[in-house]
């Protein structure tokens, strides 16, 4: 099957070597976004609830630009660099997924690039291949 690149000036450009997703067949697998705001490249706040909502935002963006939504992912992985932020994370993160869930990891890891605090990466189906 071919690999084809998905990118959006709505989220973040890759800082490496990366894709912001690539979609094979019928599924898409989205690298991880942390909460850059696209427009400025920069991390605007510490706080964990603006954090998780630009991330989550960032995720929406990559998501459009390959013609699906929330209600498509799969599987999330949601990396957080202090466990202590799950329950505002989980709050939050409800507000942007429905019934059935998608199934998840979440981990703590020691660091993430520019200091965020967290890092959500998403695999989803495709209605249509591209």
């Amino acid at each position: 099957m071919r690999k084809t690149e998905i990118a959006t000036e709505n989220a973040p450009q890759a800082i490496g070597p990366y894709s912001q997703a690539i979609a094979v067949g019928k599924t898409l697998y989205c690298s991880g976004q942390i909460p850059i705001n696209p427009a400025t490249g920069n991390i605007e706040s510490t706080d964990i609830t603006e954090q998780t909502h630009r991330a989550l935002n960032n995720v929406h963006a990559v998501l459009a630009a390959a013609g699906a939504d929330m209600n498509d992912v799969v599987k999330t992985t949601v990396y957080l660099t202090d466990l202590n932020d799950f329950a505002t994370v989980n709050a939050i993160y409800g507000e942007y997924f429905e019934k059935p869930y998608p199934a998840r990891s979440c981990v703590q890891v020691a660091a993430l690039p520019k200091n965020a605090k967290i890092e959500i990466e998403v695999t989803a189906r495709l209605r249509d291949k591209l």
